[in-house]
């Protein structure tokens, strides 16, 4: 096949397409910018899509004897991902930019280039795994479920994943990469993996945003409406927060108050005890299936809210209104805005952006 190598400096990109490469694949590789002023030098494992990393993909790729080249998409970067996490933020909701950036830059504007230039594939360093039945391509879960990516893939269609091409997915363990990355003679061997969020390197995300959106002083309430506390900007808190709240009026119990809702129309923030943050029930109206729809429009699953949290049995429920999945047992912390990614076994069937959630505390508890 023609493989298009998305190469982001790292060392999963670089072994992914070294590979793609030794697998007889004729391989191009491509390193995306996605800031017209990106940083020069990365910090450890903060930040992402450096001049550094930028040089350290093209290194990579003259080792491996392929062409490289560096695209712009910075452009659709700040409007697709940069712009919805502001936007979201703003609307009271917790987005995760990763599963944007999935979903709109690498497996859908580099894909449509990649096919517009007659690739077949576009080859990235994730760490989950294709599977081929009769109903067509599934997405599954890693060998090494300590490194496994499925969950920000599940924004992916069936279309999208008939063009990807995952060749670490069943490798058993990070380590072995490593190995491997030092035995083809690739620099980044031992580069640092990138955890924060990349174009807010330094971590301060509620800086960041008061930059972008500004401040606005509001009221923090209780359950019961009672004003407990103020605030500068409901944008910089998500549910499940402990700390930064500074409430003026303790807790009749004593203990620590968390945020359970984020009011943006009024500039609200609404905290209360620990246990208010049980989910019983979540629903959302986008959604999309990583592969073939589900049979039934009831069924069986797990659901798992966060890039690394546990998966949990649940039932899920498909409507002209959307997808609602109740829970075995009450998920912890959820926020709008999150994705919640389906599996059965260890297969993605897709996921939906939550837009609704139940508690499984009356507030009168």
């Amino acid at each position: 096949m023609r493989i298009l190598a998305a190469m982001s400096g790292g060392v999963d990109s670089a072994v992914a397409a070294a590979r793609a490469v030794e697998a007889g694949h004729d391989v191009v590789g491509v390193h995306l910018a996605l800031s017209r002023a990106g940083g020069t030098l990365r910090t450890g494992s903060r930040g992402c899509c450096t001049i550094e990393d930028a040089l350290d993909a093209r290194r990579a790729a003259d080792v491996l004897g392929i062409p490289f080249y560096v695209w712009d998409f910075s452009e659709r970067f700040r409007d697709d991902v940069i712009a919805d996490f502001v936007s979201e933020y703003q609307a009271g909701r917790t987005p995760n930019p990763c599963m944007r950036c999935n979903e709109k830059i690498k497996f859908a504007a580099l894909l449509e280039r990649a096919i517009e230039l007659g690739f077949d594939a576009v080859c990235t360093g994730h760490y989950a795994t294709l599977v081929r039945t009769d109903a067509g391509l599934e997405l599954h879960r890693a060998a090494d479920n300590a490194k496994d990516q499925s969950y920000v893939l599940g924004v992916l269609t069936a279309e999208q994943l008939a063009h990807t091409f995952f060749p670490l997915g069943t490798t058993p363990s990070k380590a072995i990469v490593r190995a491997e990355a030092a035995e083809r003679g690739l620099s980044v061997a031992q580069k640092p993996d990138s955890h924060d969020i990349c174009f807010i390197p330094d971590g301060d995300t509620r800086g960041w945003l008061a930059e972008k959106v500004g401040t606005a002083t509001g009221e923090i309430v209780d359950r019961t409406g009672a004003v407990v506390g103020s605030h500068e900007g409901a944008h910089a808190f998500t549910v499940g927060q402990r700390r930064g709240l500074k409430l003026g009026v303790p807790a009749a119990d004593g203990k620590p108050r968390f945020v359970l809702e984020v009011r943006p129309v009024s500039n609200t923030v609404v905290v209360g005890p620990k246990e208010a943050l049980a989910t019983r029930e979540i629903a959302g109206e986008r959604f999309s299936w990583a592969g073939a729809a589900p049979v039934e429009s009831e069924f069986a699953c797990d659901v798992q809210i966060r890039a690394h949290a546990e998966p949990v049995p649940a039932r899920a429920v498909v409507s002209e209104q959307g997808v609602t999945v109740t829970p075995e047992q009450p998920l912890d912390g959820v926020a709008p805005g999150q994705t919640a990614v389906l599996y059965v076994g260890t297969r993605v069937l897709g996921q939906f952006t939550i837009d609704r959630t139940v508690s499984a505390v009356p507030v009168d508890a």
